[in-house]
């Protein structure tokens, strides 16, 4: 199991959440794995495609992620979270090891002004180092208690 550090939203998708373009309680978001050279931490790549060094299809992983369950968006107090079930068993290792560093989420719905845009990444260890599932062993996501990430207003 991964408790993965904070998650750091991109550039864009802050401007897409506010102008409608990704809707976070209707369309369907994706987590993705990605190798410590990737440029996914650039929070300045804004598309799915854009980013490189995803983890290969190999050993139990398939590129382009799996489906997150039960994404939410919702109000409490003034604070606006959004939030997905941890991914249990999201991946199990077979035939040799995932290796990864990064997770991403990617809105799967959205197709222009840019396909697949990037919401929001995490590093999976704090040290930081590469995750290594072995053979016959799976990897969980777990998101952080108070949600993926939160929006507050500040007076």
């Amino acid at each position: 199991m991964a408790a993965a550090t904070a998650w750091t939203m991109h550039d864009k998708a802050k401007e897409y959440i506010g102008d409608g373009t990704i809707d976070l309680d209707g369309d369907t978001f994706k987590l993705v794995l990605y190798l410590s050279t990737s440029d996914i931490a650039t929070t300045s790549v804004n598309a799915y495609a854009a980013a490189t060094n995803e983890v290969a299809t190999n050993f139990g992983y398939t590129q382009a992620g799996v489906t997150l369950t039960s994404p939410t968006w919702t109000e409490s107090s003034g604070t606006v979270t959004f939030d997905a079930t941890d991914m249990t068993d999201a991946w199990t290792a077979s035939g040799g090891s995932i290796v990864c560093r990064f997770a991403a989420i990617y809105d799967d719905t959205v197709a222009t002004p840019v396909a697949k845009p990037i919401l929001c990444h995490t590093l999976l260890d704090s040290a930081p180092a590469d995750i290594t599932v072995t053979d016959g062993n799976t990897l969980s996501i777990t998101f952080p208690a108070g949600g993926i990430f939160a929006v507050t207003s500040t007076p």
